[in-house]
């Protein structure tokens, strides 16, 4: 089993030693554009095996997508970060290009794979990604609603001061601070959160968890990795290992929650096909309302894709 990782930034370094930790794979394959940065980070996670005690072995290559032929599963973490003065265009138009590229040398060299996009702008990336490739819509998909369903259970946990492992939570929409947090849908050892929280504490938390990203860049100059990185290797292990786990996703809607052609984050089942099911929640009304707006806003960034991309052509 191969699974690649374009990008050996600080969320592709985490993405593939948590690979490589929890032997996920034969072989990680680390790719990025500046010479000798993947092949020093694969080098140094190698060389922890022997302490750590794991098999699979991490391989770094500079521009060289042949070195990633044949890969089962493909992780895009590339794309810069919005820098002071650059417009939302800007950044959609730069990060855009490059995943295009990169989609474009994958599918090339692993026509089989199955595509994880963490790149920002996320749900556009995963947009750029898909109709780039050309694959199924269930086998290109976006990674944020693990991140963001794992920093509402976090703080959940801290509130609550119980463990995070027996907190179940599902989150839709899009990537950001229209993301739509589902308190109905959350439980603490299948208790319903709402009868162990009171209202008010549990609006702070769905509050913070929608500005979760945006409170860790204050606090460090730049955005998170750690979390990230282990969320995009937990959907290559239930693909990996056809675990078959119900984990919010984002994918192209088609008809779903009545909603057609935008890529939202939804509940789905992962395995070894990819997007083995989209599950379909009975919302209510305040919830539709929340995951229009949500729409609304992806639909935007989409469109300013769009016209990017006629501008050029």
């Amino acid at each position: 089993m191969k699974v690649t990782v374009v990008g050996a930034g600080n969320v592709g370094a985490t993405c593939a030693d948590v690979l490589a930790y929890r032997e996920i794979a034969n072989e990680v394959v680390l790719v990025d554009i500046k010479e000798g940065f993947a092949e020093g980070k694969a080098l140094d996670i190698w060389q922890k095996a022997p302490i750590n005690l794991y098999d699979t072995r991490t391989v770094g290559v500079t521009n060289d997508y042949s070195k990633t032929a044949g890969s089962d599963v493909v992780v895009i973490t590339s794309g810069l970060p919005r820098k002071p003065g650059m417009t939302r265009d800007d950044l959609i138009s730069t990060n855009a290009g490059i995943v295009t590229s990169v989609t474009e040398n994958i599918v090339k060299h692993s026509p089989d794979a199955i595509i994880i996009v963490v790149s920002n702008p996320l749900d556009v990336m995963t947009y750029a990604a898909h109709i780039t490739s050309k694959l199924p819509r269930t086998r290109v998909m976006g990674m944020a609603g693990i991140l963001d369903t794992a920093r509402y259970r976090a703080f959940l946990a801290e509130a609550l001061n119980v463990s995070p492992k027996d907190i179940q939570a599902v989150l839709m929409g899009g990537h950001g601070d229209t993301m739509v947090p589902l308190p109905r849908y959350t439980t603490v050892g299948g208790i319903p959160v709402t009868e162990l929280i009171d209202k008010e504490t549990l609006d702070a938390i769905v509050d913070r968890t929608k500005n979760g990203g945006g409170e860790l860049v204050k606090l460090m100059g730049t955005s998170a990795w750690y979390a990230p990185g282990s969320a995009a290797a937990q959907m290559v292990e239930a693909i990996v290992r056809d675990q078959r786990r119900v984990f919010p996703v984002c994918v192209k809607l088609e008809g779903e929650y009545g909603i057609d052609g935008v890529y939202l984050g939804v509940p789905v089942i992962l395995g070894k096909n990819g997007i083995e099911r989209i599950i379909e929640l009975d919302l209510n009304e305040d919830e539709k309302q929340l995951l229009e707006t949500s729409r609304g806003h992806v639909k935007e960034v989409m469109d300013a894709l769009d016209n990017i991309n006629a501008s050029k052509a």
